[in-house]
């Protein structure tokens, strides 16, 4: 009788926008003898629904979803699936968010220019119980503990929250009040009260300099 592969490999759950990019990880993934794609999404909602549906045991999810800001899903599986464990594939700057993911439910932080052995690496790390990021990183976070300030260090917008942080980002790439409401499913009421408390946090007198530090922001975070 037929063994059931989905028993034997450990199930990744691919969460990604781009359709070519879920094929090419799917693609590294199961030519693996101990790994399988159990299922796939696009954003939020749909990853909710696959993980419910598909019992991974492990996420693989970049930051960015369509509309949605990643570092919210990373906080709702652990909320809805405490034991999934999770692993960020992503372009965004890790020196940035990689410590932000980690702080959010994240067991690894990878980066999409790495090699296919070094994200098979992660992976299996992240599965096997441990923590995976990059040597820089490790280095930044025992820097943080140790109470050194690395060099390059983002301190500056490290007092901003995760919804902050996203607020300022999408003011950086030009988006309105209004906009980012829609956008973020959120009134506009509490959009404004985030750019108060960004400006407040970051020191800043006006609505142009909140504007010209954002725009500096998302051009420092590859995020134009």
């Amino acid at each position: 009788m037929p063994t059931n592969p989905y028993r034997e490999k450990k199930r990744i759950l691919l969460v990604d926008d781009h359709p070519l990019l879920r094929q090419g990880i799917g693609q590294l993934v199961n030519q693996q003898p101990d790994l399988v794609v159990c299922g796939e999404a696009e954003n939020r909602a749909g990853a909710m629904s696959a993980a419910e549906r598909t019992k991974p045991q492990l996420a693989v999810i970049d930051l960015s979803l369509k509309e949605e800001q990643g570092l919210e899903l990373i906080k709702d599986f652990k909320v809805r699936f405490p034991d999934l464990l999770i692993l960020v594939l992503s372009m965004h700057d890790e020196q940035f968010y990689a410590e932000r993911a980690l702080r959010a439910g994240a067991r690894g932080y990878i980066m999409k220019h790495e090699a296919s052995e070094k994200v098979l690496e992660a992976i299996r790390q992240v599965l096997g119980g441990g923590v995976f990021v990059s040597g820089a990183i490790a280095q930044s976070i025992l820097d943080k503990v140790s109470g050194r300030r690395p060099a390059g260090d983002k301190s500056e917008w490290s007092s901003l929250s995760d919804r902050e942080m996203e607020v300022f980002v999408l003011i950086g790439k030009g988006y309105g009040s209004n906009q980012i409401a829609k956008r973020l499913q959120l009134s506009v009421k509490t959009i404004e009260t985030h750019r108060a408390n960004i400006r407040a946090k970051l020191h800043l007198a006006s609505g142009s300099e909140l504007l010209q530090r954002a725009i500096g922001c998302a051009q420092q975070l590859g995020e134009m």
